[in-house]
């Protein structure tokens, strides 16, 4: 569980983000303010004095410079908004930590004896093949998960005589009156930590490197 220490500080990080984003906006703002006002001097002293800008032409410019400023400023506001909502996703995503989460993908972390995966079948079958696999594609142990409808199936498969190194994967071949029937691979992990990478929040998990939240397909 998130501390008020830990929230306060993150707080406080954020709010100070903030702050430095609206002293950058302004600058920037400024120094294209002073470029503009500096190119219109410019053109003023070296206008053909027979043919002098008039007054349509001059305010013509500034609207130009005054929309320019103005999409500046809602790009930082945007900008800025997608930090904060990434600070609050990180924090919110804190309660994951500790917790088993499903992630697309077919290679089994094995904790406590047991390598725990999925199915996500497309349709209805009557049978389902699963092969566990060593690291360099031999066949450990195959197993029938039998007649199944559309849907998320669970299974757990006994890691404990597995003496290879590396991380072993599983292949699923399901059909129906013979026919392939479309299934995507699930593994069960456990969160370690959460951050953010880019802009976007990642999930440290045990048995693999950090993956995008937007893999994680269920939270146990």
């Amino acid at each position: 569980m998130l501390s008020a220490t830990t929230a306060s500080t993150a707080t406080t990080a954020t709010t100070a983000s903030t702050v430095g984003a609206a002293i950058n906006t302004a600058a920037t703002d400024t120094a294209s303010q002073d470029r503009f006002m500096t190119l219109l001097v410019a053109q003023l002293k070296n206008q053909d004095p027979m043919s002098p800008m008039d007054n349509a032409q001059m305010t013509s410019q500034m609207a130009q410079i005054n929309t320019v400023t103005g999409i500046e400023k809602v790009n930082s506001t945007l900008k800025s908004m997608a930090s904060q909502f990434t600070a609050m996703q990180v924090l919110q995503g804190s309660s994951m930590v500790g917790r088993d989460v499903m992630v697309e993908s077919n290679t089994l972390t094995r904790r406590d004896g047991l390598g725990g995966g999925a199915i996500d079948l497309s349709g209805k079958t009557d049978s389902i093949k699963v092969d566990i696999l060593s690291p360099g594609g031999q066949v450990l142990e195959t197993f029938n998960m039998g007649a199944q409808d559309a849907g998320r199936h669970y299974f757990d498969w006994d890691s404990s005589r597995y003496t290879g190194t590396g991380d072993p994967s599983f292949r699923v071949a399901a059909t129906l009156a013979g026919q392939a029937v479309a299934s995507t691979s699930l593994a069960r992990d456990a969160v370690l930590s959460v951050g953010s990478e880019n802009g976007a929040m990642t999930v440290q998990l045990q048995g693999r490197g950090p993956v995008a939240y937007e893999r994680i397909k269920a939270i146990l």
